[in-house]
């Protein structure tokens, strides 16, 4: 994969020349929202509910526009179309938008006194962020309840996704001493309820109905909406928000993730402890097909076949990127 362009602060760069400035207030503070989008069958999923949320956070934060939302998904797919012809045939594109109060005040000297936001688009492959999660279609994820908290909105508030995750890494970095490869991280709120996992949202099935907890300390996921408002009620499903308890979580019939990469995937196991009977649901299942279904694709097939092309170029040699299932 070479060749990609990035668009930065009206600029279409080389990939590896993308830089921002170590005086941006993205590095200082953490005060930069973002998105990050996914294609099928290479045409973008969702694009304006994504730009939607993304101006949210930009006017929540008093960060000032660099374009307007039209402009921008013009950008963004103009970034899918010039980066196209060096994906492969089966890859699909997974946008990352980052916005940011630009370089702070005090340094505005350093810009000739010329201050305005920063805007990067970057465009690359889907399967480098869920070639690793193809097995977890079968086995399901086991949800680990790690003792850092979720930030509750009244200091940080969730629902803007932004780049000050440090408190998800904190969790990230407990739950992975945990032993196996399926671990990811259950954020509780400082109540004790349920929230949401580093980057993905929570669903349990209790005879025949979706819970999920309530949209006030997590971030409302454009899956999440998915799943509540279009395949539910497609399928004649119906779906609740409400305050979960971890009792809630191990008394259920059936738990999953959703989540833009990967779009939905069963949870078997709470702290280790099996989940109904352990293995995907029949709610799940009948969630994930028609997902598939309404896209024109086999999502968990093609996660599983770029796991497998992943395990091939690694047994023929160094391969030059790390896949990773963060973000």
């Amino acid at each position: 994969m070479t060749g990609r362009v990035v668009y930065l602060n009206g600029e279409w760069v080389p990939e590896s020349e993308a830089r921002i400035s170590i005086y941006d207030s993205a590095l200082m503070f953490g005060d930069m929202v973002f998105e990050m989008t996914r294609s099928f069958n290479k045409g973008q999923f969702k694009l304006r509910e994504h730009l939607v949320r993304l101006y949210t956070g930009m006017r929540y934060l008093r960060i000032p526009e660099p374009v307007s939302i039209d402009r921008m998904e013009e950008l963004c797919l103009e970034a899918v179309e010039r980066n196209d012809a060096g994906f492969d045939e089966s890859d699909e594109h997974r946008l990352m938008i980052n916005v940011s109060r630009g370089p702070l005040a005090i340094y505005a000297h350093v810009f000739g006194g010329r201050l305005e936001p920063t805007l990067a688009i970057a465009d690359f492959p889907l399967k480098w962020t869920v070639a690793g999660m193809g097995p977890l279609f079968d086995t399901g994820i086991n949800a680990v309840v790690p003792s850092q908290r979720a930030i509750p909105a009244q200091l940080l508030d969730p629902k803007v996704k932004n780049r000050s995750r440090l408190y998800y890494m904190v969790a990230n970095i407990e739950v992975s001493n945990w032993k196996g490869d399926d671990n990811w991280a259950l954020l509780l709120d400082p109540d004790g309820f349920v929230a949401e996992g580093t980057g993905d949202n929570f669903f349990i099935v209790k005879d025949g109905r979706l819970e999920t907890p309530e949209a006030r300390n997590i971030l409302r996921g454009i899956s999440r909406a998915y799943v509540m408002q279009e395949l539910a009620t497609e399928l004649g499903i119906p779906c609740v928000e409400r305050n979960i308890e971890l009792y809630d979580v191990m008394t259920a019939d059936e738990a999953f993730m959703t989540g833009t990469p990967f779009c939905l995937l069963p949870v078997t196991r709470i702290n280790g402890l099996r989940i109904g009977d352990g293995a995907a649901g029949q709610v799940t299942r009948r969630l994930l097909d028609r997902w598939s279904e309404n896209v024109g694709l086999d999502i968990e097939g093609q996660i599983k076949a770029w796991g497998e092309e992943i395990a091939r170029a690694r047994d023929a040699g160094p391969t030059p990127y790390q896949f990773s299932a963060t973000e």
